[in-house]
């Protein structure tokens, strides 16, 4: 695609770096052929090609964000399933974050929509502050049916019960073996610390059975995913710098092999560390490090242990869903399944498995009508495969897809140390 930024403007790393997308792009289309929004709304502005107009249109001519523009930005849902496809090779992850800053610094968005998204900023990446706002929910969901659509809809996703945290008072976790081969940092997330810590306790345990020290350092913020989506940057380069130095020092001062992500959007953020802060002379050493020693908790399965697996004599069919960060965002997508494979049961893929089932960070709290369309395809799609229940690797597609199913949903690391010698996920446990 033909450019027309001026020097000056090319001074700009940013926009020197999205001119370099945006001339990758020839226009094929193949994008919008696997784009959600793209299929459901069938608009050209709602695909990837579009967008990248309306952030070309932007950039180059300095234009500030306007309603139409922030609509359709707004829309997409970071699945990256359109950078999966793309003949090219377009980065289409780095410019629609370069849109959404700009959005962010032009656009001032109506009232309730400002508040709310502000909220959202402050509430979800901060556990304790998510978790006093989820107890005292638990008294206003009996008056539910008094709520405008738009919050009746939003408590549909907030936590059943306040769980206990047991590793929040830890730093760190020995191998249980007389041995130890490898010694990793784990981000615990921080939403999914108060929906769901047992995955959390889950990776602990198989990874301390299989002879690796954890460290959970208390001074790891939010991975800065939400705020970055958001448009929030200066929040969102709040926390990366926060944590890039911290697990430095630890990388410095006690050595990791490896940082662990069991929440794959953050996963992704994490190994994206070392491009954000790439012209930044302080930070680049130390970002691009971090980002080389972030994995998956599967990936690190796969890659660096053999595990002890236990006979399981009853044989279960289970459908393993892919979460978009996972497949498109860190290209991680056979280690799960070969894991899951060697436990014994019967795996089966997801049809039309790319597609997002609009989760998306906070996709489906802001965009509910596209979400929930999203995810009723997904889950007639589970439902083709009559599985026992669903595997996959990421607390927010955990959520969104048990909001539509009462087919039970489990991480995949809580598979694994179930069928290594763990306790069976409580999910699943009638089962």
């Amino acid at each position: 695609m033909q450019t027309s930024f001026d020097n000056k403007q090319l001074d700009d790393h940013e926009n020197k770096s999205s001119e370099k997308i945006i001339r990758k792009c020839v226009h094929c289309g193949m994008c919008n052929a696997t784009c959600p929004t793209y299929n459901i709304l069938g608009d050209e502005l709602d695909g990837p090609r579009g967008r990248i107009y309306l952030i070309k249109d932007m950039l180059e001519n300095n234009k500030p964000a306007n309603e139409k523009v922030v609509k359709h930005i707004d829309r997409c849902l970071s699945c990256y399933a359109c950078m999966t496809t793309c003949p090219s090779g377009v980065n289409y992850m780095h410019l629609i974050d370069h849109g959404r800053n700009h959005v962010e610094r032009t656009y001032k968005r109506p009232f309730f929509q400002r508040t709310f998204r502000n909220m959202l900023s402050i509430l979800l990446p901060n556990p304790k502050l998510f978790k006093i706002f989820s107890f005292f929910i638990k008294f206003v969901i009996p008056f539910k049916f008094l709520l405008p659509k738009f919050f009746k809809n939003s408590l549909a996703l907030m936590p059943k019960k306040i769980h206990k945290n047991n590793i929040e008072d830890k730093k760190i976790f020995k191998s249980s073996t007389d041995k130890t081969v490898s010694r990793v940092a784990l981000l615990t997330g921080c939403v999914q610390r108060v929906l769901s810590p047992e995955i959390n306790e889950a990776t602990i345990k198989i990874l301390n059975r299989h002879s690796v020290e954890v460290v959970v350092l208390k001074e790891i913020d939010c991975c800065g995913s939400l705020n970055h989506h958001l448009g929030k940057e200066a929040k969102a380069h709040k926390s990366f710098v926060n944590n890039i130095n911290y697990w430095y020092d630890e990388y410095l001062n006690y050595g990791l092999d490896a940082i662990i992500s069991n929440t794959s959007g953050c996963g992704t953020t994490l190994k994206d560390y070392g491009f954000i802060f790439r012209n930044d002379s302080e930070m680049k050493k130390k970002a691009k490090k971090i980002s080389e020693l972030s994995m998956d908790v599967t990936e690190f399965l796969f890659n660096n242990l053999k595990l002890n697996y236990v006979k399981n004599e009853k044989k279960y069919k289970i459908a393993y869903h892919s979460a978009c960060s996972m497949q498109h965002g860190q290209k991680v997508h056979n280690q799960p399944i070969e894991l899951l494979k060697k436990t014994g049961n019967i795996i089966v893929e997801i049809p039309e498995g790319h597609l997002c089932c609009g989760s998306a960070g906070t996709y489906n709290i802001i965009h509910q009508d596209i979400a929930k369309k999203l995810l009723n395809e997904k889950v007639s799609n589970i439902k083709k495969v009559s599985p026992d229940f669903i595997s996959t690797g990421n607390i927010g597609c955990i959520t969104q897809i048990s909001s539509g199913t009462n087919i039970p949903i489990v991480h995949t690391v809580e598979i694994i140390n179930w069928l290594t010698g763990g306790e069976k996920p409580p999910n699943i446990e009638s089962l």
